[in-house]
């Protein structure tokens, strides 16, 4: 639904964009599978979780004006306070222009899914969407908050038009984010991407496939990502039949930019066996 747009740019990750472990935002209980995903997240305590602080918005914006949006093919309605909205420079500027054109404020949004968008709200008023961002002090690191009586566990996919086909949910949302503009919440869902597992490669290779049509030949963030959850998995891609036709396929940068990481992961590895009176310059 987002425009599926394909690039014919030669622009890959060179040297600055070496992909690595320590570089991934995956963590190392993340995996590929060819098996359906299953939850792996350990319910947190109060004494040794804490949430991440959302920056909610201040009695002035919820004071201000209502404005109406009709999201995706079916017309789902949402309504959010304009100064909220206006968080995002990309409703700014939608509502400005229906300021100049005197307008009702009504914003169509046919290529959304409702569902992706009810998490882009839910981050504006709140500072994150569910579930959310946990830190565990014990072991000093994110965890997702566990299911609780008033919400389900959520998976991590989601059936998106565009591709007829599941997707990761946070990639869906990273892609979002870029095209409002909003920054936080793409390091937000990048961290939470960070925190699954389990996924069939199937998912992977057409999330990553959405991920490069849907952000910028300059994004060094969720691409870098994709590039370095395949590298670390290879021994389970290299007998993917659906990696074999998504190469075949093509029609991606995705590709190339795996092929130069690789070629920089294996002189990574032989630069650290060589002795270092050994090396060429």
């Amino acid at each position: 639904m987002f425009g599926q747009r394909r690039r014919d740019s030669t622009k890959s990750f060179s040297k600055s964009y070496k992909v690595n472990k320590s570089s991934s935002s995956f963590s190392k209980e993340s995996g590929v599978s060819k098996r359906k995903h299953e939850s792996r997240r350990r319910p947190g305590t109060a004494s040794t979780t804490t949430t991440q602080e959302p920056e909610t918005p201040t009695t002035n914006h919820l004071s201000s004006p209502v404005v109406t949006l009709v999201v995706g093919s079916e017309q789902r309605l949402f309504a959010a306070h304009e100064e909220v909205l206006c968080l995002s420079p990309f409703f700014q500027a939608a509502l400005h222009r229906q300021y100049a054109d005197g307008n009702n404020k009504r914003i169509a949004l046919p290529d959304e899914e409702p569902e992706i968008f009810s998490s882009v709200l839910e981050f504006l008023y709140k500072g994150d969407y569910y579930p959310r961002l946990i830190h565990s002090k014990r072991r000093n690191s994110w965890e997702l908050e566990p299911p609780s009586e008033d919400h389900q566990g959520v998976e991590a996919t989601m059936f998106h038009h565009s591709v007829d086909g599941d997707l990761l949910k946070d990639t869906v949302i990273y892609c979002s984010a870029e095209k409002y503009g909003l920054e936080e919440l793409k390091r937000i869902a990048l961290r939470k991407q960070g925190l699954q597992s389990g996924i069939q490669c199937s998912t992977i290779l057409t999330s990553a496939r959405y991920a490069y049509a849907n952000t910028p030949d300059n994004d060094s963030k969720l691409r870098a990502h994709y590039l370095a959850l395949i590298i670390r998995s290879r021994s389970t891609f290299k007998r993917s039949g659906t990696m074999q036709l998504e190469m075949w396929n093509g029609g991606t940068p995705l590709f190339f930019d795996l092929f130069v990481a690789l070629c920089n992961h294996v002189d990574d590895i032989s630069a650290a066996a060589t002795p270092r009176g050994s090396r060429h310059i």
